[in-house]
C-alpha cells in the first residue's frame, strides 16, 4: 500500500507540469461552464414556453464537446507524433479535420433535432414541432461551432508553439467553450421558431444545406476526413440519442429543478467536469496507445493506473469548486439554492460516483477501439461525454435523493 502510494506521488511529481496545466484548464473550464449554467438558470421562461426544449439541450451541449473535443484529441496526438502543421494545405491534417467537423456539425445537428422530437413523442412528452427542433438545433449548432471551432484550432496552434500537452488541456477547455456558447446560441435560435412560413421555410432550407454538405463529404478524396466521418457519424448519432435521454430525465423532473433553479445552474458545469475528466484520461491513453507506451490489455497496466490517479486528484478539486461556484453564481442571479454546503455535498457525492464510471468507460473505450483497428481519438471523447451526460444526470438525482431534495 505504502509502495503504491509512493509510486503515485512520484508520478505526480514527475508529471507536475502536465498536472498543473490540467488543473488550470479544469478551473478555467469549471468557471467558464458556469456561463452556460447561469444562462440555463435564467431562461426558465423559454423552457416553459417551448415544451421539450430541455430534452435537446444536453445533446446540443454534448455535441460541441464530442465533435471539437475529439478534434482536440486528434490534433494532440498529431503533435505528439510530430505530424502537426498549422497550414492551410488541403491535404494537411488541419484542413482535413476542419472539413470533417464542418460536416459533422450540420449532419449531427439536423439529426439531433429529429431525434429530440421523435424520442419526446415515444415517451409521451409534450414538445415543439420537429421543424422547430431542426431550426433551433442547426442554427444554434452552427453559431456555437464557429466559436468553438476557432477556439480549438487556435488552442492547438498555441499548444504546438508553446510545447503544451494538448491532451491535458483540450478536453476541459474545449468542452467549457462549447458549454459557454451553446445555450446562448440555442436561445438566439429560438427567436426563429413559431413564425408562420418562416420556420418551415428555414427548416427546409437548412435540411437542403445539410444534404449538400453530406454529399460533398461522400465525394471527397481526403483520406483523413473520410475516416473521421466514417468512424464518427454512427457513434455521434448514438451519443446524441443517449444525451437526449439525459435531457428527458431532466424534463420529467423539471418542476423539482425549477423549485431550486441553482440546480439548473449546476448541471452544465457538472456534466462538463465529468466529461472533461474522462476526456483528459482517454486523450492521454489514446496518445500512449498510438506511441506504443501502453498495451491494449483488459487489465490496466501501471501507466494507465497512474493516469487514473491523476484523474481522481482532478475530480476532488474540480467538483468541490463546481459546487461552490454554482451556489455563488445562483446567488448573483437571485436564484433559489438549497444552500452552499448542501450543493457542494451533492456535487461531490455525484461527482465521485460519476468519476468511477468515467475511468472505466475511458479506459475500455480506448482499449477496445484500438484493438478493433479504430482510432481512440475519434471514439473516446464522444463515448465519454455522452455516457457522462446520462450518468451525470442520474448521479445528480441520486445525490439529490440522498440529501432529501428530489
Amino acid at each position: 500500500m505504502r509502495r503504491g502510494l509512493r509510486r503515485i506521488l512520484a508520478y505526480w511529481r514527475a508529471e507536475r507540469r502536465t498536472i498543473t496545466q490540467g488543473f488550470i484548464a479544469l478551473v478555467i473550464a469549471s468557471f467558464g461552464s458556469l456561463v452556460a449554467g447561469m444562462a440555463l438558470g435564467s431562461i426558465t421562461g423559454t423552457l416553459d414556453a417551448l415544451p421539450g426544449l430541455i430534452v435537446m439541450i444536453p445533446a446540443a451541449i454534448g455535441m460541441r464537446g464530442n465533435i471539437f473535443g475529439a478534434l482536440g484529441s486528434r490534433l494532440g496526438t498529431s503533435i505528439h507524433a510530430g505530424l502537426y502543421e498549422p497550414t492551410r494545405r488541403r491535404d494537411g491534417i488541419l484542413y482535413q479535420n476542419i472539413f470533417a467537423v464542418t460536416v459533422l456539425t450540420f449532419v449531427i445537428s439536423w439529426l439531433l433535432g429529429v431525434l429530440a422530437r421523435a424520442i419526446s413523442g415515444v415517451f409521451g412528452v409534450e414538445s415543439i414541432s420537429a421543424l422547430s427542433f431542426v431550426v433551433i438545433s442547426i442554427v444554434g449548432g452552427v453559431l456555437s461551432s464557429i466559436v468553438v471551432g476557432a477556439f480549438t484550432v487556435g488552442l492547438s496552434i498555441w499548444a504546438h508553439r508553446r510545447g503544451w500537452d494538448l491532451d491535458s488541456v483540450a478536453a476541459p477547455l474545449v468542452t467549457a467553450a462549447g458549454d459557454a456558447v451553446t445555450i446562448p446560441s440555442l436561445f438566439l435560435a429560438t427567436f426563429l421558431v413559431g413564425i408562420r412560413w418562416v420556420t418551415p421555410t428555414l427548416a427546409v432550407a437548412l435540411t437542403l444545406v445539410t444534404a449538400y454538405v453530406a454529399i460533398r463529404s461522400v465525394l471527397t478524396d481526403l483520406p483523413l476526413t473520410k475516416r473521421v466521418l466514417r468512424e464518427s457519424i454512427p457513434l455521434l448519432a448514438v451519443a446524441g440519442a443517449v444525451d437526449i435521454l439525459a435531457g428527458l430525465f431532466v424534463e420529467v423532473r423539471l418542476e423539482r429543478f425549477l423549485v431550486y433553479p441553482a440546480l439548473l445552474v449546476l448541471i452544465p458545469p457538472f456534466l462538463e467536469g465529468a466529461g472533461a475528466l474522462g476526456g483528459v484520461l482517454t486523450s492521454r491513453l489514446a496518445s500512449k496507445l498510438h506511441l506504443g507506451v501502453m498495451s491494449p490489455r483488459g487489465r490496466p497496466e501501471a501507466v494507465a493506473l497512474l493516469d487514473t490517479s491523476v484523474v481522481f486528484l482532478f475530480a476532488l478539486v474540480n467538483f468541490s469548486l463546481t459546487g461552490i461556484a454554482a451556489d455563488a453564481a445562483a446567488g448573483l442571479l437571485g436564484l433559489r439554492s438549497p444552500g452552499a454546503v448542501t450543493l457542494v455535498g451533492i456535487t461531490l457525492l455525484a461527482g465521485l460516483m460519476a468519476t468511477v464510471l468515467t475511468v472505466v468507460v475511458a479506459y475500455y473505450t480506448a482499449v477496445a477501439t484500438f484493438r478493433m483497428g479504430l482510432d481512440p481519438d475519434n471514439h473516446g471523447i464522444p463515448m465519454i461525454t455522452s455516457t457522462m451526460d446520462l450518468v451525470g444526470v442520474v448521479t445528480i438525482v441520486i445525490a439529490l435523493l440522498a440529501f432529501g431534495i428530489a
